[in-house]
């Protein structure tokens, strides 16, 4: 008797594993059938223009695919800032890259490094990409949309969100404006956080996959930006071990560190000559902490050197220049700035800069062209051939062509990247 008991119990059992690994598997698929949804439905809303007032701009404006996802458009301020959707308003910050974003930190204080440190824009004000996929549209001087009924009324318009809003987010998806506004930023993210926003196919990837070797040039660069000896790199620019696979190349911390002002672009936005960007410090959650003013976010590293012009205002046009400027709080031979012939501008706000993180060695010039190297070696496949069209242009005009600044400008005040 008792073993016809365990038998049966062997049965049971056998069936129970059966049905309840059956019903995992098919929940399993459920949940990625509704995420793949999710993420095409994320891709729709980004290149969809009836996002914007007159319905000529789109997310992929300003993050653009083909330059590694930032704003490649011609402007007359030389692409330092973005142009809105009615061709006459700018904002008054440069786009940064949407790559990588799957690796945006929550928006924290950092007790230990005694810093802030994730959320999404120069500032931090978004606490994550969906909460930022939704700011643009609503922005005077990007997408110029009134409010979010407007948004999720053109958003019904379409069948295709109609219905997938309902599949993925529930039946009354579309009877709260906020609910459906929320889950129109969440699709967005979703798709920002694909493997093509974060693809890890650059030569630097490949050298650490045994797929490439560094030239002698880009090696040294490498030794450098990780070493703490000699230079500053990784203090800000990196979150992980040297050798890591999912390097993102930033600490999501916020810094000052000396930035000099953009005097051409306040002219050009028209702004007061005394303007200054606080930065971090117009982030509400940092209730206008003084310690906090002209400190932004660092920013990802990856497809450096195709993403210009650099900083959040744009003021450097050239990587190499970049390295120097960093040189020159170490090095009294780089007294000048090699893009306007001057000596370096002044920051916004001397007393927050972080000169203690500044500090480093002297850099010959192999050095910097070492660490210009080996920054070029975090282009991912898709963009190195910007490299190449971007040494071409150099060749020929002989230097980055600045453009020209007669357009007249309409800008809003405190609306930022």
């Amino acid at each position: 008797m008792s073993k016809l008991v365990e038998k049966h119990k062997f049965l049971l059992n056998f069936l129970c594993v059966l049905v309840c690994g059956g019903i995992a598997n098919a929940q399993e698929k459920q949940n990625s059938d509704l995420q793949a949804l999710k993420e095409q439905t994320g891709q729709a809303l980004f290149f969809d223009t009836s996002l914007s007032l007159n319905k000529t701009m789109n997310c992929a404006s300003c993050h653009e695919p083909g330059r590694a996802f930032t704003d490649g458009r011609d402007s007359p301020i030389s692409m330092m800032v973005s142009t809105g959707a009615d061709g006459s308003h700018f904002g008054d910050r440069n786009a940064p890259t949407a790559m990588y974003g799957r690796f945006h930190l929550p928006f924290s204080y950092d007790k230990e490094r005694k810093t802030f440190k994730g959320g999404v824009f120069w500032d931090g004000r978004a606490k994550d990409m969906a909460k930022q996929a939704g700011d643009p549209p609503l922005n005077p001087v990007e997408m110029q949309m009134p409010d979010r009924k407007t948004i999720v009324d053109r958003l019904k318009e379409n069948p295709f969100y109609k219905e997938n809003f309902v599949k993925i987010y529930g039946s009354d998806v579309w009877e709260d404006v906020e609910k459906a506004y929320a889950a129109m930023g969440n699709a967005i993210e979703a798709y920002e956080h694909t493997d093509e926003f974060q693809p890890f196919n650059s030569k630097y990837d490949k050298y650490l996959r045994g797929e490439y070797e560094l030239t002698p040039l880009e090696d040294l660069g490498r030794t450098l930006f990780f070493s703490n000896n000699n230079v500053n790199c990784k203090t800000c620019h990196s979150i992980e071990r040297e050798d890591s696979p999912v390097e993102p190349f930033t600490s999501f911390e916020y810094h000052n560190i000396g930035v000099p002002s953009n005097p051409e672009l306040i002219k050009f936005l028209k702004f007061k000559d005394d303007y200054k960007d606080a930065g971090l410090q117009k982030n509400p959650l940092v209730k206008g902490d003084p310690k906090q003013a002209g400190k932004f976010k660092t920013p990802t590293l990856r497809n450096v050197a195709v993403t210009g012009p650099y900083m959040h205002n744009g003021v450097f046009k050239d990587l190499r220049t970049v390295v120097l400027f960093y040189d020159k709080f170490n090095n009294p031979d780089r007294k000048i700035n090699p893009e306007t012939g001057k000596e370096w501008g002044p920051t916004d706000f001397e007393e927050t800069v972080n000169h203690e993180d500044l500090k480093a060695n002297a850099l010959t010039d192999r050095k910097v062209d070492a660490l210009v190297a080996f920054m070029k070696t975090l282009t991912d496949e898709k963009y190195e051939y910007l490299l190449e069209d971007k040494t071409k242009k150099e060749n020929k005009d002989g230097k980055e062509n600045k453009g020209s600044t007669n357009s007249e400008p309409q800008t809003a005040s405190n609306v930022h990247p």
